[in-house]
């Protein structure tokens, strides 16, 4: 038997709970499209846009570069500038949510294949001529052609009993506000003399002539122009720059009403009428040269076109070749771009093929595991160019990088400047038949 005082409770709840359990049975699902809009949204442009992708394929062309380039660094901006242009089709309103259109994007590639270095970009298929186009306007010497997936050259299935990998998404330190090295900081167009100019790529090619066959070191930067309905990178670079500048001041709070009469009486001066300092310098003038320098390389980043990029290597070999003492290798190519006032290119830990011991000891057990997923996570993600986190963060890992910052990473280097004796080149330049050459 129930306690009378619990008897006493029920009678009086259940008028009350009644009426209201009623209009839960009629009405429980008039919550569910307030809390699954936003999964139904992002599953219904997932199903429009691989709907859209489905029809583009997309190929792979080699660079190959004469022996006796001579091109500077800055060649390859323009070049960048150019693709750029071909790929930029932000889709409007109906190409967004009918068609499913999204904004297409290029894989920039450098590949280290048993210590030769080879230069590839990924693109859709309709773009080969346009970019072509803009790769000669630039360097018309140099040898395109149509090549094979390298990825599938290698067993799927990696890691595995035969073949052991390392590889990480990199990331910027600090807000992508702030620019990396670029190849203006290395004194490479300062130069007269050609023979005398730095090269920040010559460290990567000599460093992938030193892996052994059987080792493979590759790197991939997937890049998108930047859109700015979805990325306002250029008005959060102007407050930050306006920040450091000083050029923004926080309004004093008013004193109260009490307060303000006392400082009249004591002083007999009306607030309105105190006489504003002479000789104010301007916020701009009292900035360091330090803090000048960081203004100046962000105002110069914003000048130019941007990029959203997504950066990642992998070194792979077979056991037994594999030495893992190669990985400073890449970590030395990204660490030449930092500086401690500017920006970093660092290892994302998030996607780092290295797993931590836990506090919570039994999570220790699948350690091997663990470290299997994530190694087959990077390499997955490598061979169909995806972005870090896709798809359901394809955000996370995405920064601004500008056609400066883009070109110190990835451009075709002369003989000179990367003298690396294993680097894939055309033996002589190709040149047209003289005039008047007969023909038949």
């Amino acid at each position: 038997m129930f306690p009378p005082q619990l008897i006493q409770l029920l009678d009086i709840i259940t008028p009350i709970i009644a009426p209201v359990w009623n209009v839960i049975k009629l009405w429980w699902w008039l919550p569910l499209p307030f809390i699954l809009w936003r999964p139904f949204i992002f599953l219904y442009l997932w199903w429009r846009n691989e709907s859209w992708l489905k029809n583009k394929k997309s190929i792979l062309i080699e660079i190959k570069m004469p022996k006796d380039i001579l091109k500077p660094i800055r060649a390859m901006e323009v070049v960048l500038l150019a693709m750029r242009q071909v790929i930029y089709q932000p889709p409007d309103w109906w190409e967004k949510w009918i068609e499913g259109q999204v904004g297409l994007s290029y894989s920039l590639e450098i590949a280290g294949i048993d210590g030769e270095p080879h230069f590839f970009i990924r693109m859709p298929e309709g773009l080969r001529d346009s970019v072509e186009a803009a790769i000669y306007s630039q360097y018309p010497d140099a040898e395109i052609s149509l090549a094979e997936d390298y990825t599938k050259n290698v067993p799927q299935d990696i890691p595995n009993e035969n073949w052991g990998l390392w590889g990480a998404d990199y990331v910027l330190l600090r807000p992508d506000s702030y620019p990396i090295r670029t190849y203006m900081d290395f004194e490479s167009e300062r130069e007269a003399k050609e023979e005398k100019r730095i090269d920040p790529m010559a460290g990567l090619l000599e460093a992938m002539t030193r892996i052994k066959k059987g080792e493979q070191l590759w790197i991939q930067m997937l890049v998108s122009p930047v859109t700015p309905n979805e990325n306002p990178w250029i008005k959060n670079a102007e407050k930050l720059r306006d920040e450091l500048a000083r050029r923004t001041t926080k309004a004093k709070p008013r004193k109260a009403l009490a307060l303000e009469v006392t400082d009249v009486l004591i002083s007999g001066e009306v607030p309105e009428e105190k006489k504003k300092e002479e000789g104010v310098i301007p916020p701009e003038m009292r900035l360091t040269s330090g803090e000048k320098e960081v203004v100046d390389k962000i105002e110069r980043k914003i000048a130019k076109p941007g990029f959203d990029v997504s950066m990642r290597f992998v070194f792979l070999g077979r056991k037994g070749i594999f030495n893992k003492g190669n990985l400073r290798l890449p970590f030395g190519f990204f660490a030449a771009f930092g500086t401690e006032n500017l920006n970093y290119l660092i290892p994302w830990g998030k996607t780092l093929t290295k797993v931590h011991k836990s506090w919570f000891l039994p999570l220790n057990y699948f350690l091997k595991r663990r470290l299997y997923l994530k190694e087959r996570r990077i390499f997955r993600y490598y061979v169909n160019r995806y972005r870090p986190m896709f798809p359901l963060k394809a955000g996370k890992g995405k920064y601004v990088l500008n056609t400066e910052e883009l070109a110190s990473l990835y451009h075709f280097p002369g003989k000179s400047y990367a003298p690396a004796p294993f680097v894939s080149r055309i033996e002589s330049k190709k040149g047209e038949a003289p005039p008047g050459l007969p023909t038949e």
